[in-house]
């Protein structure tokens, strides 16, 4: 059977000076692909840690991250990527969540009882971390994906604005959907679905998507397959063309 996964699951992995990767899952997208799941741990330099995107909550993840330093901040980036806060509020409730736009007022998260303590959108906001830059693409009906470039690494974090699944790693069933979608790899994009709703934006989310690639990062980290190590910005590019050509 095929593993979508990129294991060791629920660990830390390091990627770059005071940032590492978690990988989780799998999920399932569009209800019917699975997907692997992928978080973003941050070291900030006085020490405290960020997470980006947290996926599942393990008390075995807690005590890896919390030996490199406390966990002070949670960032949920899109309206999406928010389902497992709740688990982490609970075991950390001094840490702080930001938010992106639009979340809060989602009937879902509402019913949740998540609290979220501040919308991102603003880098000069009170006690968001100065080496990270947030470049927010904006869609219709609400859509908003944050997206952060940790400045000393030169990394750009998303979540689903690039998914790049592996076909091999995939069941065989879901392979025709996924390619149907756009999102496999090497030439992974946004789900098509989701690029409609970017680009009913227009030109705004056009020249955000340019800020994007502006940053022209080493690695770039998503959400959802296999991440750009390597030729990261030319990946970028590519992989955006459908949002900045």
């Amino acid at each position: 059977m095929a593993d979508v996964t990129y294991p060791p699951l629920d660990v830390l992995k390091p990627v770059a000076d005071d940032l590492w990767i978690i990988d989780s899952g799998p999920m399932k997208a569009m209800g019917l692909i699975p997907i692997p799941v992928r978080t973003t741990a941050i070291r900030l330099p006085g020490g405290e840690m960020l997470i980006h995107s947290p996926s599942r909550f393990t008390a075995g993840l807690r005590r890896q991250i919390e030996e490199i330093g406390p966990i002070r901040h949670l960032v949920a980036p899109n309206i999406a990527h928010w389902t497992f806060l709740k688990d982490w509020q609970q075991q950390l409730p001094e840490a702080v969540t930001w938010a992106a736009p639009g979340l809060r007022k989602r009937a879902q998260v509402r019913k949740a009882g998540l609290r979220l303590d501040h919308d991102l959108g603003d880098d000069a906001a009170p006690g968001w971390p100065p080496e990270l830059e947030q470049i927010a693409v904006h869609g219709a009906a609400g859509f908003c994906e944050v997206a952060l470039h940790h400045r000393p690494s030169r990394t750009l974090i998303l979540v689903d604005l690039v998914l790049n699944l592996e076909r091999h790693k995939l069941p065989i069933p879901v392979r025709p959907f996924a390619a149907a979608a756009g999102i496999l790899a090497p030439d992974g994009r946004a789900p098509a679905y989701l690029r409609a709703i970017v680009k009913l934006a227009g030109q705004q989310a056009q020249e955000e998507g340019r800020r994007l690639i502006a940053t022209r990062p080493d690695r770039v980290i998503f959400a959802h397959g296999r991440w750009f190590d390597q030729n990261a910005t030319a990946s970028l590019e590519r992989s955006l063309r459908w949002l900045t050509d």
